[in-house]
């Protein structure tokens, strides 16, 4: 039994050494040495201090700052200890009431905007997390948004092709909008009126 034991007992200290502190410290020093800015969190900082993440959504709710998908975590939105989607299929009338209630929401504050709402600004991401929306939804907003900050539309649309991101490598996913970055791009236009 002596002689069975110890070869067990020394290859889980081995394992363990492998893979709980050379493997995690050679992941950790490559991702820093090749992609630094990524492996610190695609942090987005503003007057030198971090305001969030490039790869996390956040809450915004005024008039003034463009919208992002709905969060689907929860109690807080954007949660990153909380992300998975709602898993309400599309005849859940649970889906259906939520879908409902952020098209009201959204006519309630440009009851002028009477083009169709890109899908994207009334369902959830499948993380709950999705920092970016679709140049479509980001256009939706734009009159909104210029004239709550009181800029000419042409310069929000303008902000808006700056930071649209076209798709990876040119062939993998959609253009994208990151709402973080075009709404400190924003704030970085002028002062509202």
């Amino acid at each position: 039994m002596k002689n069975q034991l110890r070869p067990v007992v020394v290859l889980f200290v081995i394992l363990t050494v492998l893979t709980g502190l050379v493997y995690p410290a050679v992941v950790t020093a490559v991702s820093q040495a090749v992609f630094p800015h990524q492996a610190n969190g695609s942090l987005v900082e503003a007057n030198g201090k971090a305001v969030g993440s490039a790869l996390l959504g956040q809450q915004f709710d005024a008039p003034y700052y463009f919208w992002g998908r709905l969060s689907a975590t929860s109690p807080n939105p954007y949660n990153a200890s909380n992300s998975g989607g709602s898993n309400l299929g599309p005849t859940n009338p649970a889906l259906a009431d939520e879908v409902k209630g952020r098209i009201s929401a959204l006519q309630a504050a440009d009851p002028a905007n009477t083009a169709p709402i890109p899908v994207d600004l009334v369902t959830s991401s499948a993380s709950g997390l999705d920092p970016d929306i679709s140049p479509a939804a980001a256009a939706w907003q734009a009159t909104r948004v210029a004239k709550a900050r009181g800029l000419p539309l042409d310069q929000v649309n303008g902000l808006i092709a700056d930071n649209t991101a076209g798709r990876q490598f040119g062939v993998f996913g959609e253009p994208r909008v990151n709402v973080l970055k075009l709404n400190l791009a924003l704030d970085n236009l002028k002062p509202m009126h």
